[in-house]
């Protein structure tokens, strides 16, 4: 095949809020599922890729990119009602762009692939209903006024 190969790899990855704590009345857990589980593309080619929030409808979807030994960099937020996404520092439109079929279902596009976006690329989100929960229910026994000495 002419072109190098770049290989793209989405995972599944699962966002667990407030079900390992201890606090009253939390329980629950956010399934973010992506897909195709991997891709490989000769270079110029465009790459879609696709994120469910499951039952989040509420929140953004947010890509990350992550090489081989390296941290994870943010790529972009991007919420259903917004007209374009927000981006991390060294990613921007048109190479790496956002868009969404429902308020659940959200893709990354990148265009023109080359080597250089080889990478795992993850999505999550944030479950909001757990947040507002965890607001309603966690109250602390005591307040402490902080000491200046």
């Amino acid at each position: 095949m002419l072109g190098i190969l770049c290989t793209l790899i989405t995972t599944l990855i699962c966002l667990l809020y407030a079900s390992s704590c201890s606090f009253p009345g939390i329980s629950g857990v956010t399934v973010v599922t992506q897909s195709p589980p991997d891709l490989t593309k000769s270079k110029g080619q465009m790459v879609t890729m696709d994120c469910n929030l499951g039952t989040v409808t509420n929140s953004a979807a947010r890509w990350y990119k992550q090489v081989p030994g390296g941290i994870p960099q943010f790529v972009l937020y991007f919420y259903h009602s917004d007209s374009s996404p927000i981006y991390g520092s060294g990613f921007s439109s048109p190479k790496f762009t956002s868009k969404h079929t429902s308020k659940s279902d959200y893709s990354l596009i990148i265009n023109d692939v080359e080597v250089g976006d080889s990478a795992v690329y993850y999505c999550n989100t944030w479950d909001s209903s757990a947040e507002e929960k965890l607001k309603r229910t966690w109250q602390p026994d005591l307040l402490y006024e902080p000491i200046i000495g």
